[in-house]
């Protein structure tokens, strides 16, 4: 893996990115370009789907940099999320010291709670040293966990170290590269926000959409893949229980091309609605002569980047 320097401008900053493939508008590679040279940690947040996580992933492969995930849920804790003893060998350890009779309990207790028997976690191993520079730590959907474990980030996110009663500080030598999302479905807490940069990641324009869908599909139609984006674009303006994203743009595309369709009609967009819109009230609120309505609306309308109407 090779190792590139950090963006040294907002302009590098978009550069690094679009060699991930990853279509970034200005005031978020801003932010990250800010976030990178200030050495501080990233919220981002927006619905689910818009491109947040795979900010923190073209970010570390771009860079070269080794991408260390922490998937949030209800009920994380410090053993899955920052380090566990390795009780087993702890065991193992205390049978052979009582067999030898070689340890008084106070020198065996020492060895016990040593980094031998301490096994990292995410958390942990993002402030160990890396050959390859500091890794990129995704704290991914934070909004999922509960207070507690939020506030138990604060020392991670402003001072890179974590505490371990048994061993004591352990600080990281070169801070690693912290993107946290969320998809706002809690608050996150004021004391956590402040420790860290703020953007807030929404839907892309339909132009910005399109130029999305030609980077990752390159090979999709060129009708298909307006009509899909334009489509997608007033799915967002109903009342959907849940909107479709980018990433549902993106499936739904590719559902379309291995269908091999060169445009959508009623037919396929009943079919395949599925791909873009995941739950069943949704689908039949859409599917039939609302999407009939829709595609006809979109044939009356210039496709993104072009001045002729389909």
């Amino acid at each position: 893996m090779v190792t590139m320097p950090l963006p040294a401008s907002i302009d590098e900053t978009v550069t690094l990115l679009t060699s991930g493939s990853y279509v970034a508008d200005r005031p978020l590679a801003t932010v990250l370009y800010l976030a990178l040279k200030m050495g501080k940690p990233l919220l981002l947040e927006g619905e689910a789907g818009v491109g947040k996580t795979e900010v923190a992933k073209v970010l570390a492969s771009a860079l070269g940099r080794n991408l260390i995930r922490l998937q949030c849920y209800e009920g994380l804790d410090v053993a899955a999320a920052v380090y566990e003893w390795n009780y087993q060998a702890q065991m193992i350890e205390i049978r052979l010291a009582e067999a030898e009779g070689a340890a008084s309990r106070q020198e065996l207790a020492g060895d016990l709670f040593s980094e031998r028997f301490l096994i990292p976690r995410p958390l942990l191993k993002a402030l160990e040293p890396d050959m390859n520079g500091p890794p990129v730590l995704l704290i991914d959907e934070l909004d999922r966990t509960d207070e507690p474990f939020e506030a138990y980030l604060l020392e991670i996110l402003s001072d890179f170290q974590v505490t371990i009663p048994e061993l004591g500080t352990i600080k990281a030598k070169e801070p690693p590269i912290v993107i946290v999302t969320s998809n706002r479905t809690r608050e996150i807490h004021d004391a956590l926000k402040r420790r860290c940069l703020y953007h807030w990641v929404d839907y892309p324009s339909e132009a910005r959409e399109l130029e999305i869908l030609h980077t990752r599909l390159p090979d999709a139609p060129e009708q298909l893949s307006q009509e899909i984006v334009a489509f997608v674009q007033r799915l967002r303006d109903e009342d959907l229980y849940k909107k479709p994203g980018v990433a549902e743009t993106l499936d739904w595309a590719r559902a379309l091309t291995e269908l091999d369709a060169l445009s959508l009609n009623g037919q396929n967009i009943n079919d395949t609605l599925g791909a873009v819109l995941k739950y069943q009230e949704d689908i039949a609120r859409i599917q039939g002569s609302e999407a009939a309505r829709i595609l006809a609306e979109i044939r009356t309308k210039a496709p993104a980047g072009e001045t002729t109407p389909l």
